[in-house]
């Protein structure tokens, strides 16, 4: 029987590496985007050159329904739901003091809340099949916090502590659940940096490069396959040293 991913936040960057990464294992993939319709389609075309199947939907993982839809029309399609990837995230940079409420609600909604229920709409259908790989996108930012970005470095702790939670409750079913922690990777997020802001970050890791997007895919990958099966509620950080 075929395996099958979802991958949220999947139409670019680390999400598009992570889709590419787990075709290549053998995984039918279904992934979600938010508004690029382009780049989507990119993103279908890439998985499709693997020999495996794909679909995209276009939908905002901040409410509860759309996650439990998307997971249910992966299930009544490929007939199975082995892993899940919450990778979707978005940043609203600003200083504490200045921080609009919108701004942090927003991170939280879609970074920490989306991916809750995400987890809990995939977990009835893993609990059924008695196995499954979850594994939550978390940050170097979430471990260590970092000026500037409260709402996200909040949203990603709390991917941690909700990793180790369900870790714990969802083991006795044969559902791991692991966290991987990105620190500076090379996407559109820090693209838009600053040329003296990425020489500052560069010179905080050891291994003095910008790490890649299949550096963090290669990574979910492993947490996906049995090569991991005696890990869960474990973080991962993939920093080049940086922490």
């Amino acid at each position: 029987m075929s395996k099958t991913a979802i991958v949220t936040g999947g139409s670019r960057g680390i999400g598009r590496a992570v889709c590419i990464r787990l075709a290549k294992d053998g995984y039918n993939i279904v992934f979600n985007y938010n508004s690029n319709e382009e780049q989507a389609n990119i993103t279908l075309e890439e998985i499709e050159k693997q020999g495996v199947q794909a679909r995209a939907f276009r939908l905002n993982i901040k409410e509860s329904e759309n996650c439990a839809e998307l997971v249910k029309q992966t299930a009544d399609t490929f007939g199975t739901v082995d892993v899940l990837v919450n990778n979707a995230g978005i940043t609203r940079d600003g200083l504490l003091m200045r921080m609009k409420d919108e701004d942090f609600a927003d991170v939280i909604d879609t970074n920490l809340s989306g991916a809750f229920y995400m987890l809990r709409a995939v977990s009835k259908y893993m609990m059924k099949q008695r196995h499954g790989s979850i594994i939550n996108m978390s940050s170097i930012v979430g471990v260590n916090g970092n000026a500037g970005q409260v709402n996200y470095a909040a949203s990603k702790a709390g991917i941690i502590g909700m990793t180790k939670s369900a870790a714990r409750e969802l083991a006795a079913r044969n559902i791991r659940v692991n966290a991987v922690a990105p620190g500076m990777i090379e996407t559109d997020m820090t693209a838009v940096l600053p040329e003296n802001v990425r020489e500052q970050m560069l010179a905080q890791i050891p291994l003095k490069e910008i790490g890649k997007p299949e550096d963090i895919a290669n990574t979910v990958a492993f947490f996906a396959s049995e090569d991991s099966r005696y890990i869960t509620g474990q973080v991962l950080l993939v920093d080049g040293g940086m922490s």
